[in-house]
């Protein structure tokens, strides 16, 4: 999931580098906090937060196929 997030976050700003994504492990689900440049903070979240919303519905996607719970929290 964090190779994913990172994939997608990095793709949709101008400052790749400056993305990183921290996986927290609970009793049974993972959250991962999504970081960004703060210049770029607006492309990842979106006009009305629809790309993050979009960000959250694929990673819960794809962690549902592996019978995990995942969510997503951006981070400034």
């Amino acid at each position: 999931m964090k190779e994913l997030l990172l994939y997608i976050a990095q793709n949709l700003v101008d400052n790749p580098d400056a993305v990183t994504v921290t996986e927290i492990e609970n009793d049974n689900d993972t959250v991962l906090e999504l970081r960004v440049a703060p210049e770029d903070m607006g492309k990842v979240i979106g006009r009305q937060g629809k790309i993050a919303k979009e960000i959250r519905t694929l990673v819960k996607s794809v962690a549902q196929r592996q019978d995990k719970k995942v969510s997503v929290e951006i981070v400034d």
